[in-house]
């Protein structure tokens, strides 16, 4: 019993590791204009948004959105988004694997 219940708790603990990577986001084709479609920045000055945290990202979008930080540039991009949207472009970017930056 304990043998199985070791298995049990093994697998568990390694489950989100093998969770499916998300699907890209309807929404993402403004995004991937500054932020890149990986999240690596294509224009200078905006963040690079790949591996940020998800929680993070769900609320500065939020922030946004809403009007709650003062950015007319991502309030436009963003619109009137709806929060299962706004959560698909969260969960894409925090998804995405960092690369290194090459030297100017």
């Amino acid at each position: 019993m304990r043998i199985v219940l070791a298995a049990m708790l093994a697998v568990a603990s390694v489950g989100p590791a093998f969770a499916a990577a998300p699907a890209r986001p309807t929404r993402l084709g403004l995004c991937a204009a500054c932020h890149g479609e990986t999240g690596m920045a294509q224009v200078p000055g905006a963040p690079n948004l790949a591996g940020q945290k998800l929680d993070y990202l769900r609320e500065a979008l939020k922030q946004y959105r809403d009007g709650r930080r003062n950015a007319p540039l991502m309030r436009a991009a963003i619109g009137p988004i709806g929060d299962a949207d706004l959560d698909e472009l969260a969960r894409w970017y925090s998804a995405q694997t960092p690369q290194p930056q090459g030297t100017p």
